[in-house]
């Protein structure tokens, strides 16, 4: 388990990360959601043992990372600009990544290689930005540690090659317990894969869930009652984070679980309700329009 604890950065008087604390839980996929600046790279730079904490601390499985060798053999870090050795090719990134971790799978790395049509012999430089991604990754899967951090790894990715990297984690996950950290400024991108969702804004945390336990918590109901006295009884007593009405069809999104939902309006007069699928990225709206915040100015730009 990687835990963080009132993490602080600053870089001269700008503070990147401030007082930030998470818990990320082995074997799920984390995602660390923020706009560029909210301070997502520095905090896999500081997990990952990049960086040191100016105060807070940052453990993976117990132990401190910064200039711990046996913490860091645990994590493989991905930037978001990846780096490869000048004039270096796949065939001899594999050779120095081999050396570093003790557990790296030069046969599934080269089945990976085969797999997704990348030349093990041909220079990287030539490579374009998804390619150089993709080989990042797969390096990062055949390292065989037990974290994997990825700073914005699948933008630059075509839909196919990210549904392959994805398909990949899941196997890893089921296998050996793999647990990656995602961090994205894209909402809609980490909605399939993620367990558990972190916001960052200028520096600090916004919002830490579950994903599921936020799906079950948060209903999205589109309904027309038969009256406007019927609409009043469902309504007193729930907590509406969002109402939308457009002529007789209403739309709340509600702080409830389905089963609760599902007997408050058994006791009223209604022509029609459904309880409707929300997406991450309306779960994440509701959840920070309440405490003040408008996630589509700070996310979906």
């Amino acid at each position: 388990m990687i835990e963080i604890h009132n993490l602080t950065k600053t870089f001269e008087k700008i503070k990147a990360v401030d007082e930030v604390s998470v818990m990320i839980k082995d074997s799920t996929v984390f995602g660390l959601i923020g706009t560029n600046g909210a301070g997502k790279s520095t905090v896999l730079r500081t997990i990952s043992g990049v960086l040191k904490p100016d105060s807070g601390t940052v453990t993976v499985d117990g132990m401190p990372v910064y200039d711990n060798v046996k913490a860091k053999k645990q994590l493989f870090f991905i930037a978001d600009e990846p780096y490869f050795f000048a004039n270096s090719n796949a065939q001899s990134m594999e050779r120095y990544y081999s050396g570093v971790y003790e557990n790296f799978s030069r046969e599934e790395f080269y089945k990976y290689l085969e797999s997704f049509n990348l030349d093990k012999n041909r220079k990287i430089n030539t490579f374009s930005k998804g390619m150089r991604k993709q080989l990042a990754l797969l390096l990062g899967i055949c390292a065989h540690t037990k974290y994997i951090l990825c700073d914005e790894t699948f933008d630059g990715l075509d839909p196919v090659m990210r549904q392959g990297i994805k398909s990949i984690f899941a196997k890893e996950m089921e296998e050996r317990g793999l647990t990656p950290v995602i961090a994205s400024h894209n909402l809609r991108e980490l909605e399939d894969i993620c367990d558990h969702v972190g916001l960052l804004h200028k520096g600090g945390v916004l919002l830490s869930k579950d994903l599921e336990d936020m799906k079950c918590n948060i209903q999205k109901i589109q309904c027309v009652f038969a009256s406007v006295e019927e609409e009043l009884k469902v309504i007193n007593g729930m907590e509406v984070l969002k109402k939308e009405q457009r002529g007789s069809l209403r739309t709340f999104t509600v702080r409830s679980t389905r089963e609760e939902v599902a007997a408050r309006f058994a006791t009223v007069d209604t022509v029609f309700y459904e309880v409707l699928p929300l997406s991450l990225e309306e779960i994440f709206i509701s959840e920070t329009e309440v405490v003040g915040y408008d996630i589509k100015k700070l996310i979906l730009g």
